[in-house]
């Protein structure tokens, strides 16, 4: 299929956005070589066989992190257009715009590519910031083709990463404006202006981490930049911990099969093997 200018309609993928930020050298040196890690994606084995469900006019639109890119959902929509999903891996430049616009811009755009496709349900399955896009969204407009939501490592009561670190000369120009909206308190702080979820949503919370630095200021137990417990929300329909930290939780083959399970059912796998650490 043809690339589109804001969203990969299950397709190509592009290649990381790797270009030097002016004035964030210090920062990115921190927060970079704290979150940059290796984890191979069959650290959690499992026995969970590969469904026979099928999927009809089912779309999926993907949305990435902050300061990320469509190429790092790539892996993700793949397997799902292996497993008969139509989707949208959406592209959105979080460093150009606040959350209230990009979730305007990256949901809409997902939503346009589904219905081209002649979507009759339409899930969400996102990382980290592209879940509270999804809820900010959801506040404020209906889908009448709604269907599941999987959220990934998602901040859905902030980062105390934001609380701490925020104020560092750089750090604005290393993460964008969106990064400010993501503290735990404060006027600034979307998720905290946020209610509970009136939708059939699955979290998927991180629980490993090898960025030392952000782990010693967090509180409880994270994924390198979000806390467990900061992933939970009132309302949702399921919720798992799986040993990934927050980086590459999104390429874990196990958790790509927990999302595929929850489309397919509602909950999760939790009979699924245990990691073995």
């Amino acid at each position: 299929m043809s690339r589109r200018s804001t969203s990969t309609v299950i397709a190509p993928l592009l290649i990381e956005d790797t270009r030097p930020v002016p004035g964030a050298a210090l920062v990115r040196l921190l927060i970079t070589g704290c979150l940059i890690t290796w984890l191979p994606s069959t650290a959690w084995s499992t026995d969970m066989p590969f469904s026979d469900y099928k999927p009809a006019n089912e779309c999926v639109v993907l949305l990435h992190g902050l300061s990320r890119t469509d190429f790092s959902m790539g892996k993700m929509a793949n397997v799902l257009e292996e497993r008969g999903y139509a989707g949208s891996n959406v592209h959105y430049n979080s460093r150009e715009h606040n959350i209230e616009e990009l979730a305007s811009l990256a949901i809409n755009q997902g939503l346009q590519d589904c219905r081209a496709l002649e979507a009759q349900r339409i899930h969400f399955v996102t990382h980290s910031l592209g879940g509270i896009l999804v809820r900010y969204y959801l506040l404020h407009n209906e889908v009448p083709e709604l269907g599941r939501v999987v959220m990934l490592a998602p901040p859905n009561h902030g980062s105390q990463i934001i609380d701490i670190f925020g104020d560092i000369p750089g750090f604005d120009f290393f993460s964008g404006e969106p990064a400010s909206q993501l503290g735990t308190r404060g006027p600034e702080s979307v998720p905290a202006k946020l209610p509970s979820v009136d939708f059939e949503l699955g979290v998927i919370a991180g629980t490993r981490s090898i960025s030392p630095i952000f782990s010693f200021a967090l509180p409880d137990r994270d994924d390198g930049k979000v806390t467990v417990e900061s992933t939970k929300v009132d309302g949702m329909r399921d919720f798992i911990e799986m040993p990934f930290n927050h980086t590459f939780i999104m390429r874990s083959n196990a958790v790509i099969e927990q999302v595929i399970h929850f489309l397919q059912h509602g909950s999760f796998d939790h009979t699924a093997t245990n990691p073995k650490m």
